[in-house]
């Protein structure tokens, strides 16, 4: 054994032992590790920063700034005179102004409640983007606004609406090109054009129309701080809904003028006291609904809907708004009851074809049909003078005799219906006995003027008809002269008009001027202007017609319609059964027509405001009446031109007389002395006794009371015969 004690051998760890670790931290000094761990710490911010600035300066590089595109714009509507009556627009109800038109408070109130530093940032407020993210972080939604007037006007023209980040970097990008490209005028301009007030108006236009009734220009402090104060929650502030809150809002709106130096304090205070001064909210249609939905569809098919809801057209109607009052007024006298039948007028100035005035109902909240251009129903006796031009073209004489049984049995063969022969008769089956036709359309007398119509084939009636400004299909059948087709109000007063203009037909035509947002004329005008028409028939068969009719007024079947002081000319019309009456008349510078009757179906008009039973002469000719005296009214007295007879196989009568009678009536002396045998006319009213006899009393101008009988002073005219369908052969 050894005599020295045995040695261990030294140990060999592995790396990473703890002696390694002290080792280390021997050797590797403390402020170095600092330095690592604060350089590792910068690279991970600084790094992402290069990174994101890099993305968003290469994102502001590649962004180009589009073009603001065509706002989508109110079309209005105006009367012949320039006053608005009715707009068209889709979802955005905007009309753009300069920023000129906009007060001075208005732009002052809106820049104190969005963007008080609007006049002194790039575009983007840091300060605000910085608070508002920090919203939204810490609440976990996109919902803090923080953007400048700049940054709402492009996403209103722009980015749209959408909650994203992408949206917003791209929303900022934008807004810092824009205020590169444009003044601040031009984007508080565009802002102000485009931002949404509630109930539909976009723009302060828009909105100062809806809440004020008033334009932009006429705004008062008040009402431009209540419309700053909607804009940022228009639903909520609504004032119609939420008077309260709009006006704590408005009185915020003073506030902060008040704070950033653009309102007195004081002033302020004493604003605060007053109410917000609303006009009535807009829960009605337009005036003249049927007419406006005529327009609408007429330019619907000249421009497209785009153009006409979204392109900021100004149309200027043919449109009388106080003719239009007087038509519903004259209707509503006489047909009051909602039970009643309803009611059509149409008003053409024959000279240019503009529509005047049109009923399509008495109400269009009840019903949007347009009964006076959608509504074809029998014309009855109104279609004889269609059978009188036809004749006069033939030469026939309106003092040519010709006997008027109570009822006769036409023998020609076309006229069979069912293989047995075509029976005409008069009203009450009363006899006309001999007169001239003249007479015989005073009186209305079927028998007559059936003969006539086979006389000169339906075909004659049915073209002249056409030519005069009948649009609907006519069944050229014997029974066509005494109105069994169908035709609408516009159509009759058209071909009324026609007469009215010497036998010139113009088309109808409800607008006058149309004009784009640039203010181009895209149509029209009429003003001024007399349209270019065609001649239907000529000017002699046309006066000699107005002549014969003028008696139908003077001492005929529609006495009911004589004007006080004024020439006129027209005839009745009533359907078989009295389920359609008519009087179309006119004078020399304008024509009109009125239908009465129900839209469901055939249904006789009996026990209606006081009549027994309605015709033409009843309750149509009163409400012609009354409408046209208010129409005419600040109208020069005109005479039609005097017609000779003298062209036509008969002899002519005296000639008539130029002016209105002492009596403030047209003279009965147009008409020609009766035939050498006069029997009672179809009616004991319109007597064809000699002109010497003094024509009935006119009728008072207001509704009768029932207990009247209006059939004692006004028999009807003979009703239409029924429909013959069978069509002549080749």
């Amino acid at each position: 054994m050894s005599a020295f004690p045995a040695t261990r051998a030294p140990s060999i760890e592995p790396p990473g032992s703890t002696h390694d670790d002290a080792w280390a931290a021997a050797v590797v000094p403390a402020s170095s590790r600092r330095w690592r761990i604060a350089w590792i710490a910068i690279l991970s911010i600084v790094l992402p920063l290069l990174s994101i600035t890099g993305a968003v300066v290469a994102l502001y590089v590649t962004t180009e700034l589009p073009d603001i595109p065509p706002l989508a714009e109110t079309t209005v509507l105006l009367d012949r005179d320039g006053n608005e009556v009715a707009k068209l627009h889709a979802d955005v109800d905007r009309e753009l102004i300069p920023l000129a038109q906009m007060p001075m408070w208005l732009r002052q109130a809106v820049v104190a409640v969005e963007d008080a530093d609007f006049y002194r940032h790039d575009g983007l407020d840091v300060t605000s983007v910085v608070r508002a993210s920090l919203a939204d972080v810490r609440s976990g939604s996109m919902t803090q606004g923080g953007s400048t007037i700049t940054q709402q006007y492009v996403k209103n023209v722009l980015t749209g609406p959408e909650h994203s980040i992408a949206r917003k970097v791209h929303e900022a990008i934008l807004a810092v090109k824009l205020e590169r490209t444009s003044s601040k005028r031009e984007i508080l301009e565009g802002y102000l054009n485009t931002v949404y007030f509630g109930h539909g108006a976009y723009g302060v236009q828009a909105a100062a129309r809806t809440y004020f009734d008033r334009d932009t220009k006429d705004l008062t402090l008040l009402q431009s701080a209540t419309l700053a104060g909607l804009i940022a929650a228009p639903s909520a502030r609504d004032p119609f809904e939420h008077p309260e809150e709009a006006l704590r809002y408005r009185n915020f709106v003073l506030t902060r003028m008040v704070e950033v130096g653009s309102l007195d304090a004081d002033r302020a205070e004493r604003l605060k006291a007053r109410h917000l001064g609303l006009t009535e909210e807009p829960r009605v249609r337009s005036e003249a609904a049927h007419f406006m939905e005529l327009v609408r569809r007429d330019l619907t098919a000249s421009y497209g809907l785009d153009a006409l809801y979204r392109g900021g057209m100004r149309i200027r109607t043919t449109l009388d708004m106080d003719w239009q009052r007087a038509a519903e007024r004259s209707i509503h006298a006489y047909l009051p009851a909602p039970k009643d039948p309803e009611a059509a007028l149409v008003a053409i100035d024959p000279r240019t074809g503009a529509i005047r005035a049109m009923m399509g109902g008495r109400s269009f909240e009840r019903s949007e049909f347009n009964l006076a251009t959608q509504g074809r129903r029998q014309a009855g006796s109104a279609f004889k003078p269609f059978v009188l031009l036809a004749a006069l073209e033939r030469g026939i004489s309106p003092l040519e005799l010709r006997n008027g049984p109570s009822s006769m049995t036409i023998p020609d063969p076309f006229c069979e219906t069912d293989g047995k022969p075509w029976t005409v008769s008069n009203a009450g089956d009363q006899s006309a006995g001999t007169m001239s036709l003249e007479n015989a359309m005073a009186g209305s007398v079927n028998t007559i003027y059936a003969q006539v119509t086979v006389e000169v084939g339906p075909e004659a009636v049915a073209e002249v008809a056409h030519r005069m400004g009948i649009r609907s299909r006519l069944s050229p059948v014997c029974s066509i002269g005494l109105g069994t087709s169908e035709v609408t109000p516009l159509e009759m007063t058209s071909a009324f008009a026609t007469l009215a203009a010497r036998g010139i037909y113009v088309e109808p035509t409800p607008v006058e001027r149309v004009t784009d947002r640039g203010g181009e004329i895209l149509q029209g005008p009429l003003r001024g202007l007399r349209s270019v028409g065609s001649a239907a028939v000529s000017a002699q068969d046309a006066d000699a017609t107005t002549r014969v009719l003028q008696g139908v007024i003077d001492h005929g079947t529609g006495t009911a319609a004589r004007l006080a002081g004024r020439f006129a000319a027209g005839k009745t019309g009533t359907a078989q059964d009295a389920t359609d009456a008519w009087f179309c008349g006119y004078v020399p510078q304008l024509a009109t027509c009125v239908w009465v009757g129900y839209p469901q179906g055939t249904r006789p008009m009996r026990d209606v405001a006081g009549f027994p039973e309605v015709y033409g002469g009843t309750i149509p000719a009163r409400i012609w009446h009354d409408f046209m005296t208010e129409a005419t009214a600040g109208m020069p007295v005109a005479g039609f031109t005097p017609a000779s007879y003298e062209i036509y196989a008969d002899p002519p009568p005296p000639a008539p007389s130029l002016a209105p009678s002492p009596a403030a009536e047209p003279s009965s002396s147009l008409s020609p002395a009766p035939s050498a045998e006069p029997s009672p006319s179809p009616s004991p009213e319109p007597s064809l006794t000699p002109s010497g006899e003094p024509p009935p009393e006119p009728p008072p101008s207001h509704a009768p009371s029932p207990s009247s009988s209006p059939a004692a002073s006004m028999e009807p005219e003979a009703p239409a015969a029924p429909v013959l369908s069978r069509s002549r052969d080749p």
